[in-house]
């Protein structure tokens, strides 16, 4: 896998473990709570190490994902001017044009993730919520595709963390999203995932299963 496998990348400490090269992690939560509760230190120590972060939320949840960071201690006012935070919803990030582009969204992380380093950032955090894809829009059930075809991205030690509500999924999807991730956080505890599939392997095996 080539995104991940920066060999050059600083360990971090996430989720009860030590994020060393591997990077690209689904995390699953059963609730809010949950999720910043493993999810905030990771951010805060990004804040305070320079690195950019890049945040996805929900539309209707960017006003609350703000106040925690603010709780957090983070001065977001300093942040967004300097350019160290970048918050957009999942309107402007997955579906500009009302619909999901595997092909865009993927330019679009090489060009961001690219862009930060050339601006001076170490490292960029990515947090993604992935929800969207349960909205009725042209291109969604496309998410499993992309997921694998992310790690496909030239090599990177940005951590890039896709969260998904297990409330919201079946039990089928959860493991087809877990596959194309190298590392998974389940019950606030990241682990290598014994599940992962290789990108080009998965990749045939999901279009013959869709064709």
């Amino acid at each position: 896998m080539n995104l991940s496998n920066a060999s050059s990348a600083s360990p971090i400490r996430f989720a009860g473990s030590e994020l060393g090269a591997v990077r690209h992690i689904c995390a699953f939560f059963s609730s809010p709570e949950e999720e910043y509760r493993v999810l905030l230190p990771f951010i805060v120590d990004g804040f305070q190490s320079g690195d950019k972060e890049f945040h996805v939320v929900d539309p209707k949840l960017r006003e609350a994902h703000l106040e925690r960071l603010a709780d957090a201690g983070v001065d977001l006012e300093k942040a967004e001017k300097s350019g160290q935070l970048k918050l957009c919803d999942w309107n402007e990030a997955y579906l500009p044009d009302g619909r999901f582009s595997q092909n865009r969204m993927l330019a679009m992380w090489e060009d961001e993730l690219e862009a930060a380093r050339r601006a001076g950032f170490p490292l960029t955090r990515v947090v993604a919520h992935m929800e969207w894809n349960l909205e009725d829009r042209e291109g969604v059930s496309d998410l499993v595709e992309y997921e694998a075809r992310f790690n496909l991205l030239p090599k990177s030690a940005d951590p890039v963390i896709c969260t998904y509500d297990l409330t919201k999924y079946s039990g089928d999807f959860v493991v087809d999203v877990m596959r194309t991730h190298p590392l998974v956080i389940m019950g606030g505890v990241m682990w290598e995932n014994p599940f992962y599939v290789p990108p080009e392997e998965f990749l045939k095996e999901w279009r013959n299963r869709r064709r």
